[in-house]
């Protein structure tokens, strides 16, 4: 069968080349007569998978020194807990400290309604009012703020921070899942940074951590041990079971972004896939993105129908995804909590694919 152009938000499409070097090492991964599946995680095999997938991600995102690597379980949804968990929430009876959230989304809110059950959260500007379709603007944080937390892609409603909030001496805490390895990033503009690696880094259940050193080491002692970060950090993230298979994938694609220009090249790719898609949307009649110009994403791009009837809009909005999936476009429906469709171009969506379903626009609006 012809491989479809996956335009899902997560988990996403992968790069070719990657799936098919997996699956000629499914059985016999780096000439060991195993697939990394049935590896012991402190075995001598998966060691230096582990490492040079660690190695690849430093040095492809500038990562200093004094910040650790973590790969964890839980999805981005459970970073939600962990941050306030350690860097905010006391011993027993002691007060919980400060933390300052922007509301820019369905995650963002989660995360803040997450954090409020172990640090005192202050949700200090929200873009609600226009239906999330923008970014607000971003006071400075207070001093005993204990953390800025931020998502800094929107993956439901398409919106992306155009410029990084200034934080001061308050480390910056952002959800990075859709956006990892999109753009060049400055890692030391954040206290800690974390992705769920199915959008735009690997298979679902990985998750990476990138925290600074000298944030790690304050949960409160009634901390679950797989809930604190120094825990993790001192056993290489190895204190129980890692998902092992998802982080030998993570270490393919990595590879392949590298053998691809790096991160800087990717960036032009997908600035041009961006473009191409929103020029399409903008020349139609009738289809039309409902996010600010400023604010738009360069990974999810959501896009509705421009008729005024609401039930006429639903049955055809509902005709395209149909259509467009029997054309070998899938997963262009919206997030169930906002409708219409979302086309989510991540590194591995290659530009052929923006053209594709660009086409089959034009094609279906005459």
């Amino acid at each position: 069968m012809k491989r479809v152009f996956n335009f899902s938000a997560g988990p996403s499409a992968l790069p070719l080349p990657v799936l098919e070097r997996a699956a000629a090492e499914m059985t016999c991964a780096n000439g060991t007569g195993q697939s990394v599946m049935e590896m012991s995680h402190r075995s001598k095999d998966f060691k230096p998978i582990i490492e040079k997938t660690e190695a690849l991600l430093r040095e492809l995102m500038g990562i200093p020194k004094n910040y650790q690597v973590l790969f964890l379980q839980g999805g981005a949804s459970l970073q939600f807990s962990m941050i306030p968990l350690n860097l905010a929430a006391g011993e027993s009876g002691a007060p919980r400290k400060k933390a300052a959230y922007i509301d820019t989304g369905v995650w963002a809110k989660k995360a803040a309604e997450e954090g409020a059950k172990y640090a005192d959260v202050r949700v200090r500007a929200s873009s609600k009012d226009r239906a999330y379709t923008y970014i607000p603007q971003a006071p400075a944080p207070e001093p005993d703020d204990a953390y800025y937390h931020i998502t800094l892609n929107n993956t439901i409603v398409g919106t992306k921070w155009a410029a990084l909030p200034e934080t001061s001496a308050v480390p910056l805490a952002a959800d990075v899942s859709s956006c990892i390895l999109s753009e060049e990033l400055d890692v030391s503009r954040f206290g800690i940074l974390y992705a769920g690696a199915q959008k735009n880094l690997g298979p679902a259940g990985v998750t990476v951590v990138i925290i600074r050193e000298d944030l790690i080491g304050h949960a409160p002692s009634w901390t679950p041990a797989l809930l604190r970060y120094d825990i993790h950090a001192s056993e290489g993230s190895l204190y129980n079971t890692p998902p092992c298979y998802g982080i030998y994938i993570t270490g393919l694609v990595l590879e392949w972004l590298k053998d691809s220009g790096g991160v800087s090249a990717m960036a032009r790719r997908n600035r041009e896939k961006a473009d191409l898609f929103y020029a399409c949307l903008e020349k139609s009649r009738l289809f039309r993105s409902p996010v600010e110009k400023p604010f738009r994403s360069l990974m999810n791009i959501p896009f509705i129908c421009t008729l005024e009837d609401a039930e006429k809009r639903a049955e055809l909005e509902a005709r395209f995804v149909k259509e467009a999936a029997a054309a070998g476009l899938v997963n262009l429906a919206g997030h169930r909590l906002v409708g219409g469709m979302r086309a989510s171009i991540y590194n591995a969506m290659p530009i052929e694919g923006v053209q594709a379903l660009i086409q089959f626009i034009e094609a279906f609006e005459r």
